[in-house]
């Protein structure tokens, strides 16, 4: 397999460091189904700004995005409503092919997000969209006195976490639950939980079901209580894979196995949380170059990370 080679830069004050490390092209160049990869490494630089990318390679990603705007190759009206009936079973499906192995585990949460390494006695996390456990088991080794919940709409996907060996019931709570049709306090008091993560979950929702997502999220988080956030921005390398034929909507997809991904802006998650009382704390694009030397192949891999705080 190939390797390729991830170049970043990594902002800290005044001083700007370089660093360079390899990864396996299967977990940085994403597959035929556009599952874009998750940063695994620390070479990533925050972009305080408007764009995630601008000149020329922002000339060239419109161009490319241009021609997925193709109505008689987009899918008809009758096919988008049935790829958001199914969801749940699209991912369902997923779970059980892939089971536990597809995502590496997220070690780098507690990098990117500072609450997570003062995280003190007595304190909830609730993690929405949590597939298998990735994010959750390497925080309850780091944390031994968190108790996390975490949900996701696939059954299969929760009963993979509940068959983990290292899933203990007295430090954490695996339930399914679609956050677009159930209200989360049917499993969680309300004004209850200190942290609240949401790593690559709502661009699997489609866009008009988003705020009842939000509204959920406001519901359980205590006053002071932060809303970690991490997601695929506006012009990913992935975003400019697709072709016509998944796109459903401006900057939403359906990839071949019938999931979706949404791409968002920092104005976007923006506009999401302040609906629902949740002030911004940090709101950024995260790029990263993804090179592969041996095919002459650069990317960049876009997100838009936020921390927000209820009101």
């Amino acid at each position: 397999m190939d390797q390729v080679e991830l170049i970043g830069v990594q902002l800290k004050g005044n001083h700007i460091t370089e660093s360079r490390e390899l990864s396996d092209e299967s977990n940085s160049l994403g597959n035929e189904q556009n599952y874009p990869p998750e940063p695994q490494s620390k070479v990533l630089k925050k972009l305080e700004r408007a764009e995630a990318i601008t000149g020329e390679k922002e000339v060239k990603a419109k161009e490319m995005l241009e021609k997925q705007n193709n109505s008689a190759k987009a899918p008809s009206e009758f096919n988008k409503e049935r790829y958001v009936r199914e969801a749940a079973k699209s991912w369902n499906l997923f779970y059980k092919r892939n089971t536990t192995n597809f995502f590496k585990d997220r070690h780098w949460t507690e990098r990117e997000f500072p609450e997570l390494g003062k995280v003190g006695n007595d304190r909830k996390l609730l993690e929405i969209g949590c597939g298998v456990g990735n994010f959750v088991f390497p925080l309850l080794k780091a944390n031994p006195e968190l108790f996390i919940y975490c949900c996701d709409f696939s059954p299969k996907a929760i009963e993979l976490v509940q068959q983990n060996s290292e899933y203990d019931p007295t430090r954490c709570k695996a339930f399914v639950c679609d956050m677009t049709t159930r209200d989360l306090l049917d499993e969680i008091e309300p004004n209850s939980i200190d942290l609240l993560s949401s790593i690559f979950c709502l661009s699997a929702i489609p866009p008009q079901k988003i705020d009842v997502c939000m509204e959920n999220i406001a519901k359980v988080l205590k006053p002071g209580g932060i809303f970690m956030f991490r997601d695929y921005g506006l012009y990913d390398a992935s975003q400019l894979r697709f072709k016509a034929e998944n796109k459903i909507d401006e900057r939403f997809y359906v990839r071949g196995d019938g999931t979706f991904t949404l791409f968002f802006t920092p104005a976007y998650l923006q506009s999401l949380c302040e609906k629902v009382g949740l002030e911004m704390i940090e709101n950024d694009y995260v790029l990263k170059e993804v090179i592969n030397r041996k095919k002459e192949l650069s990317m960049d891999r876009i997100f838009v990370q936020g921390r927000f705080r209820k009101i």
